[in-house]
Formats: C-alpha cells, sequence, structure tokens
C-alpha cells in the first residue's frame, strides 16, 4: 500500500502545479495498475462494477492508440498493455550538466556566505585589543614574520616583540620600530606583513 500512497500524493502534487495531462495520465496509468495488482482475483469477478469504474474514470477518455482494452466474458475490464509504462523517475528525469549547474551555483553560494562570515569575524580579531604581543601573534604569524621582517632570525624577533611590550605608549613603539626595524631591515610599508605587524602592535597600546 505504500506504493499506491505515493502514487497518490504525486498525482495530487502534479495536479496542483497543473502539471501537463499526459503526465496526469501516465501517474493515473501507474496508479490504477497498482490498484489491480492488489485486488484479488475474487474481488475482481465479484465486484466488477468497482474495476470498470476505475478503467472508465482514468482510462477509457483519450486514451493513446498503442493502449488497448478488451471485455472477456464472465469477467470485468482486462487490459492488453501494447506500451510501456514509464516510471516516475522516467518522467522526471533531469539532464545531468543542469544537476551539475545547479550543485555548482550551490556551492558557489555557501562558498560566498562562509567567506564574508571570516572576513567579518577578521574584522572583529583585528579590531580587539591586546595586552601581550607574544600571546597575540599566532603561529603562522610568527612563522611569516620571522621570514619576511627578521631575516630568519628567531632571535631578533623575539627580542624586538620584549621591547616593543615594554613600551607604556604608542608613539614611543612606533618610533622604536621605525629607527630599529624598518629602516635597519629595510621594510617597506606597502608591503602586506608590515602592514600586519604594524596592526597587531597598535592593537596592543589600544
Amino acid at each position: 500500500m505504500e506504493k499506491l500512497g505515493t502514487l497518490i500524493i504525486k498525482l495530487k502534487e502534479q495536479f496542483d502545479q497543473n502539471e501537463d495531462a499526459d503526465k496526469l495520465l501516465i501517474t493515473a496509468k501507474l496508479l490504477v495498475k497498482e490498484l489491480h495488482q492488489h485486488l484479488s482475483d475474487a474481488e475482481k469477478y465479484a465486484n466488477p462494477s468497482v474495476v470498470s469504474d476505475i478503467d472508465i474514470n482514468f482510462l477509457d477518455t483519450k486514451q493513446p492508440k498503442n493502449f488497448t482494452s478488451k471485455k472477456q466474458e464472465g469477467s470485468g475490464w482486462l487490459f492488453d498493455q501494447a506500451e510501456t509504462i514509464p516510471t516516475l523517475v522516467h518522467q522526471q528525469s533531469i539532464p545531468i550538466a543542469e544537476i551539475n549547474e545547479t550543485i555548482s551555483q550551490q556551492q558557489e553560494s555557501f562558498n560566498d556566505k562562509l567567506k564574508e562570515e571570516r572576513t567579518e569575524l577578521a574584522s572583529a580579531l583585528q579590531s580587539s585589543p591586546v595586552r601581550d604581543l607574544k600571546k597575540a601573534i599566532g603561529l603562522n604569524d610568527r612563522y611569516l614574520f620571522i621570514s619576511e621582517l627578521f631575516r630568519g632570525d628567531e632571535n631578533m624577533y623575539e627580542r624586538s616583540i620584549k621591547t616593543i611590550n615594554n613600551f607604556s605608549i604608542y608613539p614611543e613603539a612606533e618610533y622604536w620600530i621605525q629607527r630599529e626595524l624598518k629602516v635597519k631591515l629595510g621594510w617597506r610599508d606597502n608591503k602586506e606583513a608590515v602592514r600586519l605587524f604594524d596592526q597587531i602592535v597598535r592593537r596592543r597600546f589600544s
């Protein structure tokens, strides 16, 4: 009976969505076929009017030429199906290219949303104050600063961070960084690593 329920729901959905008559007829054929399978021979012989009513309502009008019916003596309506009735999967088949395109659009939408959330989170973190530069700088940024700003010298990096942490106000730290780091090590202000370093230092004194 589960398949019957599925077909009934499908037929109702097609009707509500104003599907073409040929699609409604196909689903109706499937439904009638399923009903016949559930009716025992005794029920069909005892109640031929039930089967006849079903046949007349769903199949007698505008039947395809290759779908024939006949009435045998002493029995209800029997059907010789000269065509293969397509399944629900066949009548709702969607091109693979269209499926791939839909999946691709959904993936792009998800990626855009994720990128926006990451940007918002990064913006919030960048504006929050920090008390200790050493703790505020993550492992990835630490490696970036050592390799790109401190010429791979880890000791120089550690000494510089400790010195900056000991300043009381930002102008003092800024002056020291300009004189001891940017000038002597040749930092360029338009370099991404330099901008990130300056940003973290400003947060230390905000």
